[in-house]
């Protein structure tokens, strides 16, 4: 653990969830992989007929592009971003409109059932437990885990995901959002987070405190030092009284 700046009294914890309560990768690359397979077992065995597409990243991608073109506001919400790349995917493809709607939402269905497919080490439900009888927990996501599937949706007391309603981290939106549910200032607010930009960078334009916890080594680098950085989530154990 080394500080940085001066750490002030603080009454809550918000927690990014990917790549920093567990190591993301890995699930994305081992979900990407299966709905590479479940569009070409099942979507193009039962809907779209023989095609030679592959159905990875590579085809989606212009169509996530077209998306973005068509409604900017979906940068906020990776779900709703995902789906309508889906559905702009399943046009193309000879589907209607009413046949991409339905392909679009099972696909979603099934890669969130996929990406929330893992489970925490005991010793994290342990921790967990143990920060939220010091005090409120709140979960603060740009991705789209399901928490409850997972097991940790018990622990916070609030979970803001970013959406259209949420603006997407380094965004204020969900930093201050927090603060007003749960009644406080923001330096009263500690976040924790992997990621240099969207989780430091975000957490102190709103006027919070943060923990820097890079233990995966997949986030954005530093733009502005946090409050201190973490080898490791316990321990935030030492600094809760």
């Amino acid at each position: 653990m080394r500080f940085y700046r001066r750490l002030q009294p603080f009454h809550a914890i918000s927690f990014d969830l990917d790549d920093t309560l567990y190591s993301n990768q890995p699930i994305m690359l081992a979900t990407d992989q299966k709905m590479v397979q479940y569009f070409k077992d099942t979507v193009t065995a039962q809907v779209l007929g023989n095609h030679s597409h592959s159905f990875d990243f590579r085809f989606w991608w212009p169509f996530r592009q077209q998306a973005l073109l068509l409604a900017p506001e979906l940068r906020h919400d990776v779900g709703l971003l995902r789906q309508k790349s889906y559905f702009l995917g399943a046009l193309s493809l000879g589907l209607v409109d009413a046949e991409a709607a339905v392909f679009a939402d099972k696909a979603l269905g099934y890669f969130v059932e996929q990406r929330s497919n893992f489970t925490l080490p005991q010793h994290t439900h342990d921790f967990l437990r143990y920060l939220k009888t010091k005090m409120p927990l709140v979960a603060i996501t740009n991705g789209n885990v399901d928490t409850d599937k997972i097991g940790i949706a018990q622990y916070f007391t609030h979970h803001f995901h970013a959406s259209i309603e949420n603006k997407l981290k380094p965004d204020r939106d969900m930093f201050d959002k927090t603060c007003q549910a749960l009644q406080i200032s923001p330096e009263q607010l500690l976040h924790v987070g992997d990621c240099g930009k969207n989780d430091v960078f975000g957490a102190i334009n709103a006027g919070c405190q943060t923990a820097w916890l890079n233990q995966y080594q997949v986030g954005k680098r530093l733009k502005v030092l946090p409050t201190l950085a973490l080898d490791n989530v316990e321990q935030l154990s030492k600094i809760v009284l």
